[in-house]
């Protein structure tokens, strides 16, 4: 990844300080200041040795007289692959394993309560091969596999809540592949799943080769430190799908994500789409993306005319949190694994639901009646021209 540029934050802190920066950071951000919080040293020591970056901001609310502070301290992590695609499936998904745990090690003595991976965290982005074998391989149950078995045993040791995102071998139903966010309880069990629910067909973008759309609707898990939903990856394009989290109660919505920063890639969207979730549906947004590049044995193809190839290109990393009020975090690097920890009161989702009233005047019923009609075989589009009366 050399030559690649390692941040948009580190564009900015080069070239701008004094005033510029802080007029910067409260119109790009929402605020001057950043709200870093301290990390321990020995957390610091070990994102050094182990080659990972590690940051953590506040996202404090007002004091109310009538509610005390729900903190809550949620990390995300960002990293690459470990190994080369063409070694046997078990090296790539244990060499994964044991690279992340010293960052879920470092996770759990910051404290952290709740964390999530981006998507398919344990193996490489080989869909656009459109290959079934080996990458069928990867997957594995969503209760008992052996991913969710090695992550029960920290989420007891830290007393985290994990969401863990994973190719799902669905053993009930003929063995057929799911794309699934497993949360994994503080006490070790599992609290549930969801699957995807919108599916790429987009460029290299080829899921639709292995899984489908999902059919566990919009769930918000009840954990210990808060109500949380997942909307995975290429959900994060479509608004009604953020906004039905929103509806069943989330205060944090996760978007693990694998995206690119090639042509037909989405980073100039990725600081922009949860950041608007955030904001109309007043929650927390976490937005997390993979880091690298992913190289495959055999070329493929685009069905765009371009040559074949072996890589997606850049998976550009950036992950940041956002509060329900808009204001974001610094995100993570371009190309490096990364831990980022937000430490939030929940408290703000309804302080700001309160101020801006958008649940109060959103008019679902004159949505739900427009959209029977958009449905109807006859819909005839609600468009009045100059010469009507």
């Amino acid at each position: 990844m050399d030559g690649e540029t390692q941040s948009l934050e580190s564009i900015v802190n080069t070239n701008l300080a004094g005033k510029d920066l802080e007029e910067f950071n409260r119109i790009y951000y929402g605020r001057k200041n950043h709200h870093e919080v301290n990390l321990k040293d020995s957390s610091i020591a070990a994102a050094k040795d182990n080659d990972f970056e590690i940051a953590a901001y506040a996202f404090p609310a007002k004091k109310e007289s009538t509610r005390p502070p729900r903190i809550v301290k949620v990390g995300i992590i960002q990293h690459s692959i470990a190994v080369p695609t063409d070694r046997p499936i078990n090296e790539q998904k244990n060499a994964i394993l044991a690279k992340v745990k010293k960052i879920i090690d470092v996770a759990g003595q910051e404290g952290v309560n709740i964390l999530c991976f981006q998507e398919l965290w344990n193996m490489p982005f080989a869909f656009c091969t459109r290959e079934k074998q080996p990458w069928c391989e990867f997957a594995e149950s969503a209760e008992d596999g052996p991913t969710t078995r090695f992550l029960k045993e920290l989420c007891i040791k830290y007393a985290m809540v994990i969401v863990s995102s994973i190719l799902e071998r669905d053993e009930k139903h003929a063995d057929i592949i799911w794309n699934t966010a497993v949360v994994i309880s503080d006490t070790g069990a599992v609290i549930g799943k969801h699957r995807k629910n919108h599916i790429p067909r987009v460029g290299d973008f080829n899921e639709s080769n292995y899984y489908m759309e999902g059919n566990t609707g919009h769930p918000v898990f009840a954990t210990r430190y808060g109500k949380i939903g997942i909307n995975i990856c290429f959900g994060r394009h479509h608004v009604l799908n953020w906004m039905m989290f929103g509806q069943n109660g989330a205060e944090i919505v996760f978007n693990p994500s694998a995206t690119i920063a090639a042509e037909a890639g989405s980073e100039y969207m990725w600081n922009i789409e949860a950041r608007n979730a955030a904001i109309t549906n007043c929650y927390f947004t976490a937005a997390i993306n993979r880091v690298g590049y992913e190289e495959f044995p055999n070329e493929f193809t685009s069905a765009d005319g371009k040559p074949a190839h072996k890589d997606l290109g850049l998976f550009y990393g950036s992950s940041y949190f956002c509060g329900p009020d808009g204001v974001r975090c610094p995100g993570l690097s371009r190309n490096k694994d990364g831990l980022l920890i937000a430490v939030m009161d929940l408290n703000m989702n309804r302080q700001i639901r309160d101020r801006r009233c958008y649940y109060m005047t959103q008019r679902l019923d004159m949505y739900v009646e427009s959209l029977k009609r958009v449905l109807d075989l006859d819909f005839k589009p609600q468009v009045v021209h100059e010469t009507e009366k």
